[in-house]
C-alpha cells in the first residue's frame, strides 16, 4: 500500500511538473503569436524621421558590401522605394513580390533594407527569387533614424530625400492606397519637328 502511494505520488509529481513545462511553453508562443499579429497600419506613436521630414545622407552596403547613398538628391521627378524586411517575418514573405511589382509599375528606384545578421539575409535573397537582382542594404542605421519598429515597412523618398510616404504595409491595395497619396508629376515627351522643339504633355 505503501509503495503504491509512493509511486501514485510520484507520478503525480512528474504530471504537474510536465503541465508546468508545457503551460510556460504555450505562454511563450501565444507571446511570440501576440507581438506577430499585432495591429498592422497606422501606429499611435511614431516616433523618429516621419513624413514630410528630410533623411539625412547615409550610406549604406549591400549584402556584396557595395557602397549606396540614401538620402542624397536623385534625378527630377525620381523616386526611391525601401521595403523593410526580415528573414524571420512572415509577412514580409507575402509582401516582398507584390511591392517589387507595384515599384516597378510606377518607376520606382526599388531597395530592400534588411533587419538581421547578415549570413541570414543572405540566405533569405538566396532563397527567394523574387528578391534577386534588387539590392538589399545591411546596417541598422536608416531603421533607427527612421524608428523603424514593425515590419514589413514601406518608405518612399522623393528626389530630394524628403520622406512622402512611411508605414507599414501588409496587402497590395493598402501600398497602393499609401503611394496614390503622392502627387507624380506628369512626364513630358518632346517631340522634334525640324529646328522647332514642342513639348506635349
Amino acid at each position: 500500500m505503501m509503495v503504491a502511494l509512493l509511486i501514485w505520488q510520484g507520478f503525480l509529481t512528474v504530471l504537474v511538473l510536465v503541465l508546468a513545462v508545457t503551460l510556460l511553453a504555450l505562454a511563450r508562443q501565444i507571446g511570440v503569436l501576440h507581438e506577430r499579429t499585432a495591429p498592422i497600419g497606422d501606429q499611435e506613436a511614431r516616433p523618429g524621421l516621419d513624413v514630410g521630414q528630410t533623411v539625412p545622407r547615409l550610406v549604406l552596403h549591400t549584402l556584396e558590401d557595395k557602397p549606396v547613398m540614401i538620402g542624397d538628391a536623385l534625378q527630377p521627378g525620381h523616386y526611391q522605394m525601401l521595403l523593410f524586411v526580415a528573414p524571420e517575418c512572415p509577412v514580409c514573405k507575402r509582401v516582398i513580390p507584390v511591392a517589387r511589382e507595384v515599384a516597378a509599375s510606377r518607376g520606382f528606384e526599388f531597395l530592400f533594407v534588411g533587419d538581421g545578421p547578415v549570413p541570414e539575409l543572405q540566405d533569405m535573397v538566396a532563397s527567394r527569387p523574387e528578391m534577386q537582382g534588387v539590392p538589399l542594404l545591411t546596417g541598422v542605421e536608416l531603421g533607427l533614424v527612421l524608428q523603424i519598429n514593425r515590419l514589413p515597412a514601406l518608405v518612399l523618398l522623393d528626389e530630394r530625400g524628403v520622406i512622402r510616404v512611411k508605414d507599414i504595409v501588409n496587402t497590395r491595395r493598402q501600398i497602393e492606397d499609401l503611394l496614390d497619396t503622392v502627387p507624380v508629376a506628369p512626364k513630358v515627351e518632346r517631340v522634334e519637328t525640324g529646328v522647332i522643339s514642342h513639348a506635349a504633355v
